[in-house]
């Protein structure tokens, strides 16, 4: 992950789930919400919870939720082009 943070800096910040992506997906994702300015984090799965999570789950500030979902967008669309 790009420059990982296990929790918002800023205890004012609500953070809501963006999805489950795979690591190929979920590190340009968050180095694109960190260039604009979007406090996010991160959960993966442990070894034993993998069995029935997929992928790293990204959360988002809440009140900048309008943006992650064209930012998501341009990343899967990068990737299948």
């Amino acid at each position: 992950m790009s420059e990982p943070k296990r929790y918002p800096t800023d205890p004012r910040v609500i953070t809501v789930h963006l999805g489950p992506f795979t690591r190929e997906h979920a590190n340009p994702i968050a180095g694109r919400l960190e260039e604009a300015g979007i406090v996010w984090w991160y959960k993966a799965p442990c070894s034993i919870s993998r069995v029935w999570e997929y992928g790293v789950r990204l959360l988002v500030d809440r009140d900048r939720m309008a943006a992650p979902p064209a930012i998501v967008a341009a990343v899967l669309n990068d990737e299948s082009a």
